[in-house]
């Protein structure tokens, strides 16, 4: 016995077999975003009142940086992800669709890769 319609077999189609990998995805950057949000807001909090190189020693750390990092991978990917289901539920033409979702990948995958070089650039002091 099988669960799918008399045209779905006929034509083929089945699941797309990436709904769930799309989920879990949201849900781990969700909450890596969430921790580093913490750890960022906390950091944040601690250097109030610290000048432009109190700001650049405290990003030059390794640590520091590789958190920063990781804090903006992840609320990048997030957003593509969000932004992806968004563009997939709501517009209707295909044409307009394909268009929104890749310049929408390419829009963040610009901006984290700026952001990353960014911080790069201030932790190496290049």
């Amino acid at each position: 016995m099988s669960l799918r319609t008399p045209l779905g077999r006929v034509r083929g189609l089945g699941s797309a077999k990436e709904g769930v990998e799309h989920w879990w995805m949201q849900r781990v950057t969700a909450v890596a975003a969430a921790i580093l949000v913490i750890w960022f807001v906390i950091s944040v909090l601690s250097m109030l009142g610290a000048n432009h190189a109190d700001f650049k020693d405290w990003l030059s750390c390794p640590v520091t940086a590789s958190l920063m990092i990781c804090f903006l991978v992840a609320v990048f990917y997030h957003a593509a992800l969000g932004l992806q289901v968004v563009i997939e539920d709501y517009i209707h033409k295909e044409c307009v669709k394909v268009f929104l979702l890749i310049s929408m990948k390419l829009g963040c995958t610009f901006l984290a890769v700026l952001s990353v070089v960014s911080v790069l650039k201030i932790a190496i002091g290049a």
